[in-house]
């Protein structure tokens, strides 16, 4: 066996067609195995490290946090977008189709990224306390439509509006990070963009990258006339930095988040329940990608 190609078959772009054609840019001799529930490709990833000399992944984003907790440093791993929004490819420059993508990693040009881990659980691109994390627990709420994938960018839109709605647009200082002050809330970068809404990437930290520590961008407090700012901010990647309000940590090699009370918690878009504090910890030079 030259190479696994993990597959999530519940995954939103994931249809057997596709995968037959993934399968057929693939080094010959890849074998393909399915996962079956939560936490499978972690296992899967670790047991096939140092066994194949590649691991591929065929999903979308909380797949790949699972494969990035079982790999080792020298399995070089080439992920191809399966998801709805499939953030971890896109941000290290492969194709949206999961076919092109597939023929890109296949040649195998390899490179060194960084990782985050937030209370010892790796990340690729992001990580986010409090309000971010609520909009991912929101929107899996909605669940999956018939044909199993998850609800579009009008629904996630829609969600937020809601969710903002519920808070009254408020939205005051609950955390306390160390050595920079309290905010309302918390975004983690391993990368820019930090994540996307369609086609349109959100540089929420615009100089987070792959090759460096984390950044941190934490609003101080928000309140109805802060918001067209701080969407500003969002979609530009221009502000943020020397705001005032904005607390803003760059190439952070270790950062401690208190919570005056229990805060939702995501990690690379997947809803990890509440918690109360976070040990933030970049992970440099951890694992080998194909790109």
């Amino acid at each position: 066996m030259t190479g696994l190609l993990i597959v999530n078959p519940m995954a939103s772009g994931v249809t057997e067609q596709r995968l037959a054609a993934v399968r057929a840019e693939l080094p010959p001799g890849t074998e393909t195995v399915e996962t079956g529930g939560p936490g499978e490709a972690t296992s899967l990833a670790r047991g096939a490290c140092g066994r194949v000399d590649a691991i591929y992944v065929f999903s979308g984003d909380g797949t790949y946090n699972e494969v990035l907790n079982g790999i080792d440093a020298l399995t070089p791993v080439g992920f191809l977008p399966g998801g709805g929004t499939s953030v971890l490819p896109r941000a290290l420059g492969l194709p949206r189709d999961p076919i092109r993508a597939a023929t890109r990693v296949a040649v195998g040009r390899r490179r060194r990224i960084s990782l985050g881990r937030l209370n010892g659980r790796r990340f690729g691109f992001s990580a986010g306390i409090g309000l971010d994390a609520e909009l991912v627990r929101r929107v899996d709420r909605l669940g999956r439509r018939q044909d199993g994938t998850r609800p579009g960018d009008a629904a996630f839109a829609w969600t937020a509006v809601k969710m903002l709605a519920d808070h009254h647009a408020r939205f005051d200082a609950v955390l306390e990070l160390e050595g920079l002050g309290r905010a309302a809330f918390a975004f983690v970068a391993n990368c820019s963009p930090y994540t996307y809404l369609g086609r349109l990437g959100l540089p929420i930290a615009p100089e987070a990258s792959f090759a460096q520590g984390l950044d941190v961008v934490a609003p101080v407090r928000v309140r109805a006339r802060t918001l067209p700012r701080l969407a500003f901010y969002a979609v530009t990647g221009r502000g943020q930095r020397h705001a005032r309000d904005v607390l803003y940590a760059h190439d952070v090699d270790r950062l401690v988040v208190r919570c005056d009370r229990p805060q939702p918690l995501q990690i690379d878009g997947e809803d990890l329940g509440d918690v109360e504090e976070a040990v933030l910890e970049a992970e440099r030079d951890a694992v080998t990608v194909l790109v």
